[in-house]
């Protein structure tokens, strides 16, 4: 029987490879997965507290749709950010982005 706590295990290891990945990564577009897959380890929490804590209310589904939502505009801009940013710079690296220093 799987109960809320390997929901809640497997929302955690994925929450922490994607903050690993967000720390460690030097490339943009790596760093903007990892941040969609911390938000699907948010999703896979909600969805498990929802089904284990209140089984005939569906908040956690409703919230977990709002963040996919979030996280599908996140990608588009922030994609359309790298562009731009990778058409006058030359690179996407994130160490060499300093467009908002004087």
């Amino acid at each position: 029987m799987v109960g809320l706590e390997h929901f809640l295990i497997l929302s955690a290891a994925l929450f922490a490879i994607g903050m690993y990945g967000v720390f460690v990564k030097r490339n943009a577009i790596a760093i903007l997965l990892c941040i969609e897959l911390m938000l699907n380890a948010v999703n896979i929490a909600l969805a498990g507290f929802s089904r284990y804590i209140t089984p005939d209310a569906l908040t956690g589904q409703i919230f977990a749709i709002f963040i996919m939502i979030v996280a599908a505009a996140e990608a588009a801009i922030g994609l359309a950010i790298i562009i731009a940013i990778f058409r006058h710079r030359g690179s996407i690296d994130p160490e060499k982005i300093n467009l908002l220093k004087w």
